[in-house]
């Protein structure tokens, strides 16, 4: 009994000493269980290991719904970046912040135009994409819900109209310093979007009252708004704002100099989180640098 014991140990060890990491089953074992809990940069560095790893690796690529560069974006090249995606189909979500200082349409469009589940599309502060991009992504994302846009200043009316035609169930959308926009394409966007939870139409000196009440009447929704800076945005538009979403949460209109205290107050007592001071706070903030202590006044007077 014990020398059978001892026979079924030395097979155990001999098959254990001779099993390699790559031995385990890729798609069944590796791909879900073990990649997936690697950050990419670690994925990239396995790559050079062996011939086998980089095709593990391309494996694993293949069929990852997220694909976020920001761990390694400035350092990844182009060429990289496309082998990478090359075999891709089912990507969810796209982050390309990170690489935004050399992505062109040459690289994500193929992405793009293969990839028509993704829900998530991050492309902010991609200077050297074109309206192309914007037109691939609406024509091929049916299904696309969240979209990051801000300081892609080539994103135009046309463009933007393209999306709002084909992309109806968009619930989030940042076109910050997006300065080409004005309020007919807004407004456009308003009227094809209204399942639109969160907005961001911030330093856009384009945008009026036209554009926040269209925004406020078509997306009964809306739970997030971002105007700072838009200077032409006055007390009227938030008004109709409070009167037309019950479900408002966060509203930003810093540097809106025309949007006073008489439309905001209505908002700041149903907890709606405003990121300009009531001006008492302000003036005692003021008198508090002034004076380096806050003296005590009863608010509730």
């Amino acid at each position: 009994m014990q020398c059978q014991s001892s026979a079924v140990k030395k097979t155990i060890s001999h098959f254990f000493s001779r099993c390699h990491l790559l031995d385990l089953p890729w798609e069944d074992v590796l791909v879900p269980h073990v990649l997936c809990h690697l950050p990419l940069q670690h994925l990239v560095s396995l790559q050079r290991v062996s011939k086998q790893f980089h095709s593990l690796i391309q494996v694993y690529l293949a069929n990852c719904r997220t694909f976020d560069l920001s761990s390694i974006g400035p350092s990844i090249s182009k060429e990289a970046f496309c082998s990478m995606l090359k075999d891709n189909k089912v990507l969810h979500s796209l982050s390309l912040q990170s690489c935004s200082d050399w992505v062109t349409d040459k690289e994500l469009l193929p992405v793009i135009g293969q990839n028509q589940h993704l829900q998530r599309v991050d492309m902010s502060g991609c200077v050297w994409l074109t309206r192309h991009a914007l037109v691939a992504v609406s024509l091929s994302c049916m299904h696309l819900q969240r979209l990051g846009l801000a300081h892609c200043e080539w994103v135009d009316s046309l463009s933007l109209r393209s999306l709002a035609d084909h992309c109806g169930g968009l619930q989030s959308i940042d076109l910050t310093a997006c300065r080409q926009l004005k309020d007919d394409a807004i407004c456009y966007l308003a009227k094809k979007c209204s399942k639109l939870r969160s907005l961001s139409l911030a330093v856009n000196a384009n945008v009026t009252d036209e554009s926040v009440e269209e925004v406020a009447k078509n997306c009964r929704g809306l739970e997030q708004l971002d105007l700072t800076g838009c200077l032409r945005v006055r007390n009227q538009s938030i008004r109709t704002l409070g009167e037309y979403c019950p479900k408002l949460q966060s509203l930003k209109v810093n540097h809106c100099h025309d949007v006073t205290e008489s439309s905001l107050d209505p908002l700041r007592k149903r907890n709606v989180v405003i990121d300009v001071e009531p001006p008492l706070q302000r003036a005692l903030v003021l008198l508090q640098d002034v004076l380096g202590f806050a003296p005590f006044i009863n608010l509730q007077i």
